[in-house]
């Protein structure tokens, strides 16, 4: 949204950010199929740079100097804001507070009563009383990241092309997907083979309305789709086993969708539980 007609397929921007190369159940509980120790946060400007382009990163003071700040970047063209609340934003359908996740907007106009802008969620063009949107821009919830951050003037300082952009990035995804270096976790926090074992157990032990609810609105197919690229992009760079690894590790992620949605835990379960030496083997064949 941000970066328009010369803007990579969506499968390389996802590559460049490593996020389909993990798993991470973050405070033992809460399931990711992303880095152990990634946020959307992590590596955003190097990952950007990666891709030819450039943005200008601010943040408010406070909640009127962030609005003021808003209100004057976006004379210049739309700006990107977040981390937000997803529970402040009460456009989507069931959201009526904070619920500690996390969400990210293309704000087109604002002023003192409402905000419009793009949620790609699947909501263009919606508009938000100026206080939820300030209340979700505050983060309060969000476990990293700072208030009121926006990122404007994104600008392509070159040109690159899209395979030289996945090669260039793939020390980075042997950099998550080993889970080496240090990393804010929460306490307790579990990555990759550990975490799908741990995630099946929660689920073979009786999955509850909230655990249930995050995979199936979210966490499942925002991984699965994140898989599949990571496939796409790799067998583009002939790193053909890799891409296999991948690909299978979308279907087993993807396959988790219909068992959860209809109660068979069982079924779900096993497809988690199958997960866990991949991430060894997509490490190994990427090595």
């Amino acid at each position: 949204m941000m970066l328009g007609e010369d803007a990579p397929s969506t499968a390389v921007i996802e590559f460049v950010t490593g996020s389909p190369f993990g798993m991470q159940l973050t405070g033992g509980s809460v399931p990711f199929f992303d880095p152990y120790g990634w946020t959307p946060e992590a590596g955003f400007d190097k990952a950007l740079a990666a891709l030819g382009w450039m943005s200008t990163i601010r943040k408010g003071k406070n909640a009127t100097d962030a609005l003021k700040q808003l209100i004057a970047a976006l004379k210049a063209g739309p700006v990107w804001v977040g981390p937000l609340e997803i529970g402040h934003l009460r456009h989507q359908p069931g959201k009526t507070g904070p619920i500690g996740a996390d969400h990210y907007l293309v704000v087109l106009a604002a002023d003192d009563t409402r905000v419009l802008m793009h949620d790609p969620q699947g909501y263009p063009y919606v508009t938000l009383p100026l206080a939820d949107f300030m209340a979700a821009w505050r983060a309060e919830t969000i476990g990293y990241g700072e208030p009121f951050t926006m990122r404007t003037n994104f600008r392509r300082v070159r040109e690159v092309r899209a395979d030289e952009v996945i090669r260039a990035s793939l020390p980075t995804a042997i950099q998550w997907l080993s889970m080496e270096g240090d990393r804010e976790v929460a306490p307790g926090s579990l990555g990759n083979g550990e975490a799908a074992e741990r995630l099946a157990a929660l689920v073979e032990a009786g999955c509850d309305d909230e655990l249930r609810g995050h995979l199936i609105h979210f966490a499942v197919r925002v991984g699965a789709r994140r898989l599949g690229d990571a496939a796409t992009c790799l067998a583009r760079v002939d790193y053909v086993n890799a891409a296999r690894i991948a690909a299978e590790q979308a279907q087993l992620v993807g396959s988790m969708q219909y068992p959860l949605a209809t109660g068979d835990d069982a079924a779900a379960a096993s497809a988690v539980r199958a997960l866990a030496l991949p991430y060894t083997q997509l490490l190994s064949a990427l090595c």
